[in-house]
């Protein structure tokens, strides 16, 4: 192991015997094999978010209302090559969290030996945000990939100061702002690691860190181009959802920032959100390791900011998300310290997590197997079911309208049902009932209704009341309407009226 700085200071790692290096990838292998499994067996359709971004793919652009552009570009990337499915949709999630345990395992091995990367990448791979992020697509996917990346890029460049190597960083820093904003937090926190680094403020001097910000600005700056084009949509969204807006209610909200706080120990791990808590409590000891330090620089500063952001605001659970790339190998690195009580909390901290994935994937396999009746109560994937049901029960008569108009817009008044029609039904137009001047999604800002759109629309609609709509056109006509009821409590209900000539809101 390459000696590090004041690494004699840090507690001995006692670990377990050699482990093979293929054993992580076969794991990894296995666990996506067994994740695409679980989906199919699962029969559930695309969250609505999944279908939100499918139809991005087929309109590729710079960006989108609520997020950077990279998923939908990787969704199409992955349409491309496995064909138009489900788990094409959903390969992007499927492929990149093993593909960042790996990343993570390079990390481990680097910073300490190769048990620590093995364990780090186990930790990372079996934690339970990530097996159930890891049945959807979504921007967190190649967010902590890049974000795992970027860490073992930095490390190495923190050691060499190759002017290569920054800007590596760079392009990786670039491509997760491409991702999700979030990654502006790595930026940050890579700066702080630079300056706590023995020597680290020297390479200031040096060019090697400003290309880095030049070439993660050149990669950002079509984002960018596209936002000041339409308005800044996806900054004034980020804004709005995280109570920074413009008369936004804020407040100390303690109780917004304990539910934070659970969703963190529910992410991670009962056992191991104990091992990063406890490593976090002793961080004062470890910073005189400077393997430590790097960690520690990468998740407290995310950490620190989602927390007051969620003490005095609003804050989703996945938000912090990163913080579990670079605190999987501070908490196994620190479990494997002194003792082999540390080092057994540590492999049952995994443990427990490799058993709650599989476990929750066949909830309702245990559910039918206890003799209970599965209901939209207790049923975690039941916002993924219904959806094709209703599309088809609504295909003859969307289909009929859309043959007999060549040139009919499907309209809708809702994100979600138009999302996922236009997943499942294909529809050559589309349109946004956009009444209000704010704008809330993508198709409010791309495909708002206005009175140039078109003259036949075909208006599928949950609403028990469609009236206020209906009145703003010409005519109307409903032809039929669907009822699915995917439990007794849970039915997706839509009804099909045909307008012509919108007169204006």
């Amino acid at each position: 192991m390459t000696p590090i700085p004041n690494a004699s200071r840090a507690p001995r790692l006692q670990t377990p015997a050699s482990i093979p290096a293929w054993l992580l990838p076969a794991i990894a292998v296995a666990f996506t094999l067994y994740r695409a499994w679980v989906i199919l067996h699962l029969d559930i359709d695309p969250y609505v978010d999944e279908a939100y971004y499918w139809g991005w793919a087929q309109a590729l652009d710079w960006g989108y209302y609520s997020k950077p552009p990279l998923i939908a570009g990787l969704i199409a990337l992955s349409i491309s090559l496995f064909g138009d499915n489900l788990l094409a949709l959903k390969a992007p999630s499927l492929i990149l969290y093993p593909a960042a345990a790996l990343v993570i395992q390079q990390l481990g091995r680097r910073l300490f030996d190769a048990r620590i990367g093995f364990w780090a990448g186990l930790a990372f791979l079996s934690m339970p945000i990530v097996s159930a992020l890891g049945l959807f697509v979504s921007t967190d996917a190649p967010l902590l990939f890049l974000w795992a990346l970027g860490m073992l890029l930095l490390w190495r460049t923190l050691q060499t100061g190759s002017t290569s190597g920054w800007m590596a960083i760079g392009l990786v820093a670039g491509l997760g702002m491409m991702a999700k904003y979030t990654m502006a937090a790595f930026i940050g926190s890579a700066f702080l690691a630079l300056l706590a680094h023995p020597g680290g403020w020297r390479q200031l001097a040096r060019p090697g860190p400003w290309l880095a910000l030049l070439v993660a600005f050149a990669v950002f700056a079509p984002n960018l181009w596209w936002n000041l084009q339409n308005g800044f949509p996806t900054f004034q969204h980020t804004a709005e959802i995280t109570r920074v807006a413009e008369g936004s209610d804020r407040g100390w909200n303690p109780g917004e920032f304990f539910e934070f706080l659970g969703a963190q120990w529910l992410s991670f791990g009962p056992l191991l959100s104990v091992g990063l808590a406890w490593a976090l409590l002793r961080g004062p000891r470890l910073w005189a390791d400077t393997r430590f330090r790097f960690l520690l620089m990468l998740v407290l500063p995310l950490l620190f900011v989602v927390g007051a952001q969620a003490l005095t605001g609003r804050a989703n659970g996945n938000w912090a998300a990163p913080i579990f790339v670079g605190g999987t190998v501070l908490t196994i690195a620190f479990l494997a310290g002194a003792g082999r009580a540390r080092w057994n909390l540590a492999v049952a901290a995994v443990a427990l997590n490799l058993l709650l994935a599989p476990i929750a994937y066949h909830w309702p396999d245990l559910l039918r197997l206890a003799g209970k009746e599965l209901t939209s109560r207790n049923d975690p994937f039941k916002r993924a079911r219904g959806w094709q049901e209703l599309a088809e029960a609504l295909r003859p008569q969307v289909e009929a309208q859309f043959s007999a108009h060549p040139d009919a817009v499907l309209l809708s008044d809702d994100r979600e049902l138009l999302a996922q029609l236009i997943y499942h039904l294909h529809p050559a137009r589309h349109a946004r009932w956009q009444p209000q001047a704010h704008i809330t999604d993508h198709y409010g800002l791309t495909a708002p209704l206005t009175t140039a759109t078109g003259r036949v629309f075909v208006l599928v609609s949950d609403r028990a009341d469609v009236s206020a709509i209906t009145a703003r056109f010409a005519t109307a006509e409903k032809l039929g309407e669907a009822d699915i009821a995917v439990y007794p409590k849970l039915h997706r209900r839509a009804a099909v009226w045909l307008l012509r000539d919108f007169k204006g809101y």
